[in-house]
């Protein structure tokens, strides 16, 4: 019975994410890559505190792809510029952090990459709800920057 109320809450959750992204802008697919670059984080993290050394290193490289193909792999080099630049080598450093937390079984890189992409997401979540974004600073969320050119997903 258990493995079929596991087939049943992954199937909803698989339908969930696709019904998602098929109404998605692209700004609304840039914040689901964070969210998913995060809580894989998040996941590498229990996991590395649970010396899962297996599931700890999946979780990571799964961070690493969305961190690689998806939010890089998006970004415009002509439409982006400088800003543009600057977050393909924010990216490449964050990719780099991850691979060394995970040689070193270092929760403070996982920490620190996880802080860093939520900065991100703030930006972005403004762009696409500009009022939300006022809610989240107020609340004492992490500072950002924000452009809307760079994404070309």
């Amino acid at each position: 019975m258990t493995n079929v109320i596991d087939h049943a809450l992954k199937t909803y959750a698989r339908m969930d994410v696709e019904t998602g992204v098929a109404g998605a802008t692209p700004e609304m697919l840039i914040v689901m890559l964070y969210d998913g670059a995060i809580r894989a984080i998040a996941t590498a993290r229990v996991r590395m505190e649970a010396d899962d050394q297996q599931a700890k290193g999946q979780a990571i490289s799964k961070a690493i792809g969305i961190i690689e193909e998806g939010l890089r792999g998006s970004l415009d080099a002509e439409a982006g510029g400088e800003l543009g630049s600057n977050l393909s080598d924010l990216y490449e450093y964050m990719s780099h952090r991850l691979m060394l937390a995970n040689l070193r079984n270092d929760p403070s890189m996982l920490d620190e990459v996880s802080d860093l992409l939520r900065a991100l997401k703030t930006a972005w979540d403004g762009l696409i709800n500009p009022q939300g974004a006022a809610v989240a600073v107020a609340q004492d969320a992490p500072p950002s920057r924000s452009s809307t050119s760079y994404g070309r997903v």
